[in-house]
């Protein structure tokens, strides 16, 4: 989600025009009070019930000092969530209303249906959290409906779930390791009897896979934005024509993908086998003062040259098998530069425990360790001898681990062994410095490690397996910590593995933790989630994680820092509890489906929902 820009002294922000240090200070403070006042009055009111487990920050936790970065950010998310929730839509004609104003189309058809669904589940709706859907649809209306169609054919690709006649298809013909499919199946299988006849290809692998030019896709917005329509309710149709029948008649299926002014767009490649780690040590760009301010920027590596040098996805990866065609191909997770259609990931479905957890909580904020604690394997892609050092997870667990930093600290840590840079001290100023080691003091407060090495190749002996002989100097393997007892320490750091995080969701949803989020992938949930509101955004370098545990855990984190964090892991608990149940993901899936079969309708043009136009 794009948010507002804040001022302040870091790259790409003016300095405040304020006379003085306390007037700054002082309208802050008064803008913080008017957002709580209208957020709170808000709550109780505007949501008559909806959200009033959703509960302002107290003013008195952070009003004694809104110098911090990290403060301003978390007063500022307050402020975008109460805008946002001001555009919620109460009943039908006001949802139809608002999709005509932010989509420029009319509702697709059985969109009553869809609103239904959604008010028998008491489901917040705001237009604002289905863009997704649309920033992944609209170059597909420069395609004619029959090349979609024909593009989306069940016996042009191996794995596709089918709707004919109310009923849901599994197709699938090559292997799905992870058992993606059965899982999409299921959910599409609930919503069929309201679901056109369409075709839904879907990608099981762990990268994205499509990757069209940058000019191509930027041509193709441009003329779906002109070719907009609102045709007059007297011609629309309010009925899906159907498939032809197609699915006898096969047929032959039939780079650079970053802006041309983005910073990766003529940057020569790394040489990943002789280059060292290219790891920035100041502010990284679109930050606010060293920390993430733009969610969606942070994400997109086009505006990061750096990261082709620091994560696993452009390194070497398991699987890829990519085309530059703009095809129908649905998957969970991509991205920035990747034009695959999202649709919830199959591991937010499932109920297995490595993925869900247990479905109960964690303790109470006040019996939780304040620590942090991870595990996870030395996956994001195909680790090498010559390459480990680029590897994002790898990176993580190191800067995380005190011994490692410490050793970086004292020059003791082998040049080959290093994956990471300290921040300068003069962008970052640690309290945790300038009191003695860092490292030593990371040792106390984080318990961070890998339980298993995937070393490629992998040793001839099996028991020997998790361990890895070029990096079993820099990592001690340890033991696998269930998800239910992760609960119990304050902080969950969620990385990406080989693509996205399957434990995010259940992380926000049942720990009761903060949930500490980096990655470079955007997902189906994105803009119904307020970084800073409902989870602590870290950079994909982790040049900023000192400076946020420092906050939360440093000399003043026990006092009203915590504070602020417990109503961090609240808000986040309470919010996805009403944003990301799995109700949710049928509303998105469902709505997604129905425009995608409307591109596939030679009428697409004219077909639509208007029964409260009619009946005014």
């Amino acid at each position: 989600m794009t948010t507002a820009k804040l001022t302040g002294k870091s790259a790409g922000f003016g300095r405040p025009r304020l006379s003085t240090k306390s007037t700054l200070k002082y309208l802050i403070l008064g803008t913080f009070l008017a957002c709580t006042a209208v957020y709170f009055v808000y709550v109780n009111d505007a949501l008559a019930g909806k959200v009033d487990q959703i509960r302002s920050f107290h003013t008195a936790s952070i009003s004694h000092n809104l110098e911090k970065p990290i403060e301003k950010l978390i007063v500022h998310a307050q402020a975008e969530q109460t805008r946002l929730l001001s555009r919620q839509s109460h009943n039908l004609s006001t949802a139809a209303e608002r999709y005509r104003e932010r989509r420029g189309r009319h509702p697709p058809p059985n969109f009553n249906a869809w609103y239904d669904y959604a008010q028998k589940y008491d489901a917040i709706l705001v237009e604002d959290f289905f863009d997704r859907i649309y920033d992944d649809l609209n170059p597909f209306w420069t395609l004619e409906p029959r090349e979609v169609r024909r593009l989306s054919a069940p016996w042009a690709h191996e794995h596709v779930i089918s709707v004919r006649n109310h009923k849901a298809i599994l197709k699938t013909t090559s292997r799905d390791p992870m058992r993606r499919m059965p899982q999409w199946h299921r959910l599409i299988e609930e919503l069929a009897q309201w679901l056109p006849d369409v075709d839904l290809p879907m990608n099981v692998m762990d990268e994205s896979r499509l990757l069209v030019p940058w000019e191509e896709i930027n041509r193709m917005v441009q003329e779906e934005t002109a070719g907009r329509l609102v045709a007059p309710p007297s011609e629309v149709r309010t009925q899906y024509t159907g498939l032809p029948v197609i699915d006898s008649e096969p047929q032959d299926e039939p780079l650079e993908t970053c802006p041309p002014d983005s910073p990766s767009r003529n940057t020569p490649p790394v040489d990943i086998y002789h280059d060292s780690v290219k790891m920035p040590t100041v502010y990284p760009v679109h930050s606010f003062e060293g920390y993430v301010q733009n969610w969606t920027l942070s994400k997109d590596s086009c505006q990061h040259p750096h990261l082709r040098s620091l994560h696993g996805a452009f390194i070497e990866p398991v699987s890829i098998s990519t085309t530059q065609s703009l095809i129908p191909l649905f998957g969970g997770y991509k991205l920035s530069q990747n034009n695959d259609i999202l649709i919830p990931p199959a591991m937010y479905l499932t109920t297995d425990e490595l993925y869900a957890g247990r479905g109960d909580g964690g303790p109470e904020w006040t019996q939780k360790r304040g620590d942090v604690v991870w595990r996870g394997v030395a996956s994001g892609g195909r680790n090498k001898a010559e390459t480990w050092t680029h590897f994002h997870r790898h990176r993580f667990v190191q800067m995380l681990n005190g011994t490692a930093v410490h050793d970086f600290e004292t020059a003791s840590l082998a040049a080959e062994g290093t994956t990471f840079k300290l921040p300068s001290q003069d962008h970052y100023s640690l309290m945790s410095l300038r009191n003695g080691s860092l490292g030593g003091w990371l040792s106390t407060v984080t318990d961070v490690a890998f339980t298993n090495l995937e070393c490629f190749p992998l040793p001839p002996m099996p028991a020997d397996q998790h361990l890895c002989g070029y990096t079993n100097p820099y990592f001690a393997v340890r033991t696998q910590i269930p998800m239910h007892a992760q609960y119990h320490s304050k902080y969950l750091p969620d990385v990406d593995g080989n693509s996205y995080s399957g434990r995010f969701r259940a992380f926000l949803r049942d720990s009761g933790s903060v949930v500490l989020k980096a990655t470079l992938y955007n997902e189906w949930h994105d803009s119904r989630l307020m970084p800073w509101l409902h989870f602590v955004p870290v950079d994909n370098t982790f040049i900023d994680i000192f400076g946020v545990l420092d906050f939360f855990l440093g000399a003043e984190g026990n006092g009203v820092h915590d504070k602020l964090a417990e109503r961090i892991a609240r808000e986040g608990r309470v919010w996805a509890g009403k944003v990301l149940r799995r109700e949710d993901m049928a509303l998105y899936t469902w709505r997604l489906v129905l425009e995608f079969a409307r591109l596939c309708d030679d009428r697409r043009d004219v077909l639509g929902w208007v029964n409260d136009l009619n009946n005014e």
